[in-house]
């Protein structure tokens, strides 16, 4: 038994290798489900393949001897699903891991729809078909991105489909693989770079019909989270009306062929003018009417009285305001005669009632040097000195007592 290693001791590459080597080889043997990527039949005895995981970017060398690929019924070819029994194996001298295979069976119809089943399940359970997730497409968008096999029908379909609907659209066209073991990997850059451009509106990704091995690689795994992590919306025109692969349930829009695609993304430009006319008509009676409605609310408003003839009004109301300041001048004199009259009682009464008048009648008043009147002769004394006011004056005068009498 080898010692534990440590910076003092430690273990030569050899035995690291004898070790892995070990340690693979007690893994016994495995079943694994692949798709050849690679084959060559080039040695006597033995077959050459690569085995690639069809979800994810990763391959495994695989050999195996010649009757086992040649055995009666199975097809081996590049590009073929199959389920491979072999043991893990690593070669010390050259460090490298490879499979040895004993049994190779070719995956079926039935196998390769369970097996779309379940990954359809799978994403369909973290929502990436959920139809919150779908997006609206632009309406007449000016540059679309079309992902497709090089001089396809599929190509031609949408191209010339969705010129003839609009003129003005211009496209940035991805030529990519449609079937085969690479083709997932060549839509997915081809979607991708698209994406990438700020001058698409929206995405095709348009193939003809085929087999189900054929659209295998458009219910690729990773085709279908790289079409849900796309932030352009995304319109998938694959195989026949038919046809439905995984790609159809994450995409935005399913159309039914690549011609329905373009229908889809561009407008008709004839329906467009017809819709424009249909508007334009219809606003040129909206105006119409309410212009008609206007003119006749004005003709109603202009024919009243008040309108029609404005001086008609001023010719009874000059009467009026004669009649009215007449009026207001007959009441004014009556108020002011009233008050003349009143004055004048009034001036009567204070004539009266004065003191003055009093005296114009021959009475005087007495009053002594410090102006008090005198109401009763013992109030004064002999000499004293008196004024007397009469009505036409006053009189000094001095009192003078003779027996006593004033």
């Amino acid at each position: 038994m080898t010692a534990p290693s440590s910076p003092e001791a430690p273990w030569p590459v050899r035995t690291v290798a004898r070790k892995v080597a070990e340690w693979i080889g007690r893994l016994g043997e495995v079943w694994v489900e692949g798709q050849v990527a690679q084959l060559s039949r080039r040695g006597a005895a033995t077959v050459f393949l690569t085995l690639r995981d069809p979800a994810a970017d990763l391959s495994v060398p695989v050999t195996c001897a010649r009757d086992v690929a040649d055995r009666p019924g199975l097809e081996l070819t590049e590009g073929a699903r199959v389920i491979v029994r072999a043991r893990p194996d690593y070669y010390i001298a050259r460090g490298s891991f490879s499979l040895r295979a004993t049994e190779i069976r070719a995956v079926g119809l039935g196998e390769l729809l369970a097996r779309i089943e379940r990954i359809r399940k799978l994403l369909a359970a973290e929502g990436l078909f959920d139809a919150a997730r779908k997006r609206p497409l632009p309406f007449a968008p000016a540059v679309v991105g079309v992902v497709t096999g090089k001089d396809s029908a599929a190509e031609r379909d949408v191209l010339v489909t969705a010129r003839r609907r609009w003129p003005a659209v211009r496209f940035a066209v991805h030529h990519s693989l449609v079937q085969g073991v690479n083709a997932a990997a060549s839509v997915i850059d081809g979607l991708q770079r698209l994406d990438r451009d700020p001058e698409v509106e929206v995405i095709v990704l348009a193939r003809g019909g085929g087999s189900v091995e054929d659209l295998l690689p458009f219910s690729d795994e990773g085709l279908v989270r790289a079409i849900a992590a796309c932030r352009t919306p995304v319109v998938t025109a694959v195989g026949h009306e038919t046809d439905t692969t995984l790609v159809d349930h994450v995409a935005d829009v399913r159309a039914a062929t690549p011609t329905d695609a373009a229908h889809r993304v561009v407008p008709e430009i004839g329906e467009q003018r017809r819709l424009v006319d249909g508007l334009r008509a219809r606003a040129r009676h909206l105006v119409t009417m309410r212009v008609e409605q206007s003119e006749r609310w004005l003709e109603g408003v202009r024919s009243r009285p008040v309108l029609a003839d404005p001086e008609r009004l001023l010719h009874g109301r000059a009467e009026d305001v004669v009649a009215l300041r007449d009026r207001a001048r007959r009441t004014l004199t009556h108020r002011v005669e009233t008050a003349e009259r009143d004055l004048d009682h009034a001036r009567a009464r204070v004539t009266a009632l004065s003191p003055q008048a009093t005296l114009q009648r021959g009475y005087a008043l007495v009053q002594r040097a410090d102006g008090a009147l005198v109401r009763d002769p013992g109030e004064v004394g002999d000499d004293e000195r008196l004024s007397v006011r009469v009505a036409g004056g006053r009189l000094p005068v001095r009192v003078d007592r003779q027996d006593g009498t004033p």
